[in-house]
């Protein structure tokens, strides 16, 4: 058990505090990861016959017919979905490693055990592989279809601070870098090697992945860095709390991982973003260990470490736990859905609600093209006549369009009471834009929608239809023109690049504030007889990304910068920020242990 002052909790609340630790859950068997693409090994999209199946178990469309998904993806890109004309996955190419033979030595040396399933050091070339490449297009193509030319030479698995801190030193030694690695979520090519003739070691946190305590009176709790989302939530609720930090990749994603983003979850209204929730973070260095324990409310301490970590991205040290906020279980989760009659309604809904004291845990607005994309995931139904009726409703009685109308979910969490008078508030409010209820089932379907889409862009990706997901922050009065300038972007880019059919272009609105929201963009378009697709996508994304900041949007929201959007640092921090923070870098890690070329440093 780590002492309990340096992990931030003092000794006059030890009589509140229960220890954890549960057995690390990450290596279960069941929830075994895919070694290449998105999920879980167990799920997966595939052709069945005329139609498209997501087999799984763990998801509600699991094992059933989705009749309508190809047909969509047909209208949405322009081209006929064709089962049998498959890009082929090639085996993977496994590039040759830096000598590092001494190095390896070092560190089996230094971890050795005979027991086999506690070894801390691998030089796999399987395991390697996975920890060479995040989520991004770009590496996911490479690795399906090609190779990716540079990958970790070893990967070793710390269990405690003294063993990161051992790393650390024979890296320094050895004049190797290291690159943390939690959940391997990433969408910005922050995990991709730098070319270097020095040896990379990847530091998987996987086995730093506990809740080690709870303080049921200051509602804090210690988490490690290498916490997944879906498993730290189990053990919260199991005691009686919630994080509530939800973001779309919180079944894969770690502690540690937020924290260097910079992320936001889908309940940020009710619990905030990562900054909100964090209150200590304990950071291990070549230089040592940095943390600023003592949990008060509020400090005034001076410069504030948690907030040079936040969106460091792997750059400064490596994040072994954390002091955060947790509430108790919801007395109540309750799911809505609304539908206008066009984006204009729907948008200014959201710009209503966002000046409101008290809103919905999540509150997300689809436009018209995903909200189609949504009925298109809905599974086949013998009630054909239940559906005639429903379109007919929708259509004649309340006279929408079925292609301008956008829909919106939300969440209520929170106690019975509260939250029935606030449904009741948000839908007087909405009432006056035009709208009607489309019900709780449709509200939950198209909140867990968001867990099954990144399985989507893989599957598509075999069958010629590359796509991939942005987002910015927006102030309210530019988010049409956001919308439109990136839509123009993309079919520029699509002309300019003489591609088939069309492009495939959608937002929605994911997080809100009083000054603005988060719109999160899909781009897909059909790739097959391009002479170079990833350098076709890297002209997609960087168009996109030029739009929206000359628009007036954010380079990014939650995602983080990574190597993919560095470029565009210039244009939203000046050049004395910019030398701020090479600054502090080579000042934390003079040996660059950490230089891993993420913004560009």
């Amino acid at each position: 058990m780590t002492n309990m002052k340096s992990s931030g909790v003092t000794e006059n609340t030890r009589e509140n505090v229960h220890r954890i630790i549960p057995p690390q859950k990450r290596r279960n068997g069941r929830d075994r990861e895919s070694e290449r693409t998105w999920g879980f090994a167990d799920s997966k999209f595939e052709v069945s016959g005329e139609s498209i199946v997501f087999n799984t178990e763990r998801y509600p469309v699991g094992g059933k017919r989705l009749d309508n998904f190809a047909p969509f993806i047909e209208h949405a890109v322009g081209i006929p979905f064709d089962p049998q004309d498959r890009h082929q996955v090639v085996e993977p190419v496994i590039s040759a490693s830096v000598d590092s033979s001494d190095l390896y030595k070092e560190l089996s040396a230094a971890f050795f055990s005979q027991d086999e399933n506690a070894n801390k050091v691998s030089i796999d070339p399987s395991i390697r592989l996975r920890r060479a490449h995040g989520h991004h297009l770009e590496e996911i193509y490479r690795v399906l279809f090609e190779r990716i030319d540079r990958i970790p030479d070893l990967v070793v698995f710390p269990e405690t601070d003294a063993d990161v801190q051992s790393i650390l030193a024979l890296a320094v030694k050895h004049n190797a870098l290291v690159i943390p690695y939690g959940g391997g979520t990433c969408v910005t090519q922050a995990l991709e090697c730098i070319e270097t003739d020095r040896a990379i070691i990847s530091l998987d946190m996987s086995r730093m992945d506990r809740v080690q305590w709870i303080d049921t009176r200051q509602n804090l709790a210690c988490i490690e860095g290498g916490a997944v989302g879906r498993v730290l939530e189990e053990d919260l609720r199991q005691a009686g709390y919630t994080l509530g930090h939800e973001p779309d990749s919180m079944e894969f994603s770690t502690m540690g991982g937020w924290i260097a983003t910079a992320a936001s979850g889908m309940k940020k209204n009710r619990y905030g973003n990562i900054e909100d929730i964090l209150v200590d973070v304990t950071v291990v260095t070549p230089g040592g260990v940095v943390s600023q324990p003592g949990n008060a409310p509020r400090t005034s301490h001076g410069l504030d470490m948690r907030k040079l970590m936040l969106g460091s991205e792997g750059m400064l040290g490596v994040i072994t736990r954390c002091v955060v906020k947790i509430h108790k279980a919801p007395q109540v989760q309750r799911y809505g859905s609304l539908v206008f009659p066009a984006w204009e309604q729907g948008l200014a809904f959201m710009e209503r609600i966002s000046s409101l004291q008290a809103i919905p845990a999540s509150v997300r607005l689809v436009d018209n093209l995903q909200f189609q994309f949504g009925r298109a995931l809905k599974p086949a139904s013998g009630s054909s006549l239940a559906q005639t009726l429903q379109k007919l409703f929708v259509t004649q009685i309340h006279g929408v369009d079925l292609e301008k109308m956008v829909a919106c979910t939300l969440v209520y969490e929170g106690e019975d009471e509260e939250q029935r008078n606030l449904e009741n508030r948000i839908g007087k409010i909405a009432k006056s834009y035009g709208v009607f209820g489309a019900g709780s089932s449709a509200g939950k379907d198209g909140y867990n929608l968001t867990f099954g889409i990144a399985y989507i862009r893989d599957f598509l990706l075999q069958y010629w239809v590359m796509g991939d997901s942005f987002e910015t922050s927006v102030p309210w009065g530019k988010v049409n023109l956001v919308i439109e300038s990136v839509k123009q972007a993309v079919h520029k880019t699509h002309q300019e690049l003489s591609m088939k059919g069309r492009p495939f272009v959608t937002a929605r609105v994911s997080q809100v504030y009083q000054s603005g929201c988060c719109v999160y963009f899909y781009i897909g378009a059909h790739y097959k007889g391009l002479s170079d697709p990833v350098c076709a996508f890297r002209q997609f994304e960087q168009e996109s990304r030029q739009a929206i900041l000359d628009a007036g949007g954010s380079l990014s929201h939650h995602h983080g910068v990574g190597k993919a959007r560095a470029n565009f640092l210039p244009r939203v921090q000046s050049a004395e920020a910019a030398r701020w923070a090479r600054t502090i870098q080579k000042s934390l890690d003079p040996h660059g242990v950490f230089a891993s070329g993420n913004q560009n440093i």
